[in-house]
């Protein structure tokens, strides 16, 4: 037969077939595609599911709703623990007889507690699960908070400020990790926005608890401790540990983390309980009943340093589990984080950790001493009311520098009534943090219109130029713009550097970059804190040098950070 031939004779086959098909449908024969499609959906639910369609099989509604509810004290907590002592600076000076060394401890204790906590908390996550660190590090850093509020001494002050550090870092930390591995790829992106914009929620509270709460004559005694207005502030900040730490008590652990360790059936039960939370339907109409084995099954055992995965032998019992000391497990991971010290990405770890740490110690430096800054301009401008006096920012520091001074040697005299503080303190920190608010709304814009390298680099560089600015500042309006514009530009800076590491480095590496750059940040902000009232010491424009070195050495640096959008890891 000629090709031709059958060209021609194709179509009528063609034809002929469809109309058989028709045929069929209207016989009602169609039922066999039905079937065929129950048949597939039966068994798509009868197989075992990965983790991303059993979480999706799960639902969202109550059960998210639930944990977007107790993320906002839980990441109050985290922010409050660290950026509190700022606020009481100004206020506790005479009660706890501070000096300008102790004001920058009290401003870096809790960063210390941080950066030391990180390695720990990390690990403790990966080995004993993601709830058990959830409660019971607020459970206790709500007693550390506590603790704080009953401080009767400088001495006392600073180590529940410590402990805090030490014990938030955890939980906080985790909490991210929690959220993301509780949502499907659909919800994660827009979970963690709503976080973002928690935090930034929890950054503009503080300084509105603190103008509800200092400005009252609250100084009485308790079973012999005195309790002043600040005092009070403390304890109320302590009330979102408190309340994350029992919610977290009755939330189900992370089905990720389960999977992870071989727990299936543990895991399972987890998923029925958010599928019955989000749908009010019995669990046992969740859609699966098997979940895909990742690693060999297994269950917990209480006491176990780490749990591990490893192949038994024939000769091996069946009830006898293999595990790891704590030395061999570091021993592992230090294996696994290899890659770190060697080329090519040990010239790109070093460079995103230090410019971690530059951003940390100039963003956090200026954003911890404002309220102090901006009581000493209140106070110094009631004091020169109607006179035509210069209130540039060194006149300030002098004047911050020398009426701290005459607290801690003239007790009697510069406390002989309380310190009132004007509203102009409060009013202006409330303007710095509404601005970061704001700014966050439009970081994912820019970010994308620029890209994250030229974003990171022009926000590095323009955030020394505004560092170096603040000595110029001639009023407490110009500092408060600056200030403002200057925290918002690196918090932006900060977002690309991160959004950077994860394009940079390869999936299993990017959890423990983030961790270290974290820790080295905190280093950073410590270092910051410390240096601060020593450099106002020596003169006005150390400080200031200070914090804009750092900032522009960070911005140079990142000329070097390969561009994100040609990252070749995955």
């Amino acid at each position: 037969m000629s090709k031709s031939t059958i060209e021609d004779t194709d179509p009528k086959k063609i034809k002929d077939l469809e109309n058989d098909s028709h045929g069929g449908e209207e016989d009602g024969n169609s039922d066999s595609t039905t079937e065929a499609d129950a048949k597939s959906t039966k068994k798509e639910e009868e197989s075992p599911a990965t983790f991303d369609k059993a979480i999706e099989g799960a639902g969202f509604g109550l059960f998210n709703l639930i944990l977007l509810f107790v993320s906002i004290p839980a990441q109050s907590a985290a922010i409050f623990e660290s950026s509190s002592m700022s606020y009481i600076l100004p206020v506790a000076e005479c009660d706890l007889r501070l000096t300008l060394e102790d004001k920058g401890v009290l401003n870096a204790v809790a960063y210390a507690g941080m950066t030391i906590s990180a390695v720990i908390w990390g690990y403790l996550a990966d080995t004993k699960g993601r709830k058990k660190i959830l409660y019971w590090g607020y459970l206790i850093d709500a007693v550390c908070v506590f603790g704080s509020a009953l401080s009767q001494n400088f001495i006392m002050l600073v180590v529940f400020k410590f402990l805090g550090g030490l014990v938030v870092n955890g939980p906080a930390a985790v909490l991210f990790t929690y959220i993301t591995e509780m949502h499907g790829p659909k919800h994660r992106s827009s979970v963690l926005m709503i976080i973002g914009m928690v935090t930034s929620t929890a950054t503009v509270s503080l300084p509105l608890l603190a103008w509800g709460i200092f400005p009252r004559e609250w100084d009485f005694e308790v079973l012999g401790l005195k309790i002043h207005s600040w005092q009070i502030f403390l304890f109320v900040l302590g009330i979102p540990s408190l309340v994350s730490g029992l919610i977290f008590c009755a939330m189900p652990e992370s089905p990720r983390f389960l999977m992870a360790q071989g727990r299936n059936e543990e895991a399972l039960t987890a998923f029925k309980h958010i599928y019955y939370v989000n749908t009010r339907k019995p669990k046992e109409t969740y859609p699966f009943k098997a979940l895909v084995q990742e690693v060999p099954n297994r269950k917990s055992e209480k006491g176990e340093a780490i749990y591990t995965i490893e192949e038994k032998s024939k000769e091996t019992p069946v009830t006898k589990k293999q595990s790891r000391t704590l030395a061999e497990s570091l021993r592992s991971g230090l294996q696994q984080m290899k890659p770190l010290v060697r080329k090519p990405l040990l010239s790109l770890s070093l460079c995103c950790y230090i410019m971690q740490f530059g951003i940390f110690l100039g963003m956090n430096t200026i954003r911890l001493w404002l309220p102090q800054l901006f009581a000493s301009m209140a106070e110094f401008e009631a004091l020169h009311s109607g006179q035509d006096v210069d209130a540039s920012m060194c006149t300030i520091l002098e004047f911050s520098v020398n009426r701290t001074a005459e607290t801690a040697s003239n007790y009697a005299d510069a406390c002989s009534e309380p310190k009132v503080i004007s509203m102009d303190m409060y009013i202006n920190n409330i303007i710095v943090s509404a601005t970061g608010f704001v700014g966050y709304f439009f970081a994912g814009g820019i970010i994308r219109a620029l890209g994250p390298k030229r974003m990171m680099t022009y926000g590095l560089f323009l955030s020394g130029t505004f560092g170096i600015l603040l000595y110029f500042s001639v009023s407490s309006l110009m500092t408060l713009i600056i200030s403002a514009t200057f925290l918002t530009i690196c918090g932006i800076a900060v977002s690309s550097l991160l959004g950077a590491v994860v394009a940079l480095f390869p999936t299993q590496l990017r959890t423990v970059v983030v961790a270290i750059a974290m820790m080295c940040g905190r280093f950073g902000a410590l270092s910051g804190n410390l240096l601060f009232p020593v450099f106002i010491q020596i003169g006005c424009l150390p400080p200031f040098i200070m914090v804009s070195s750092v900032l522009i050495l960070a911005g140079v640096l990142s000329i070097l950070v390969p561009n994100p959008a040609k990252a070749t890891f995955s």
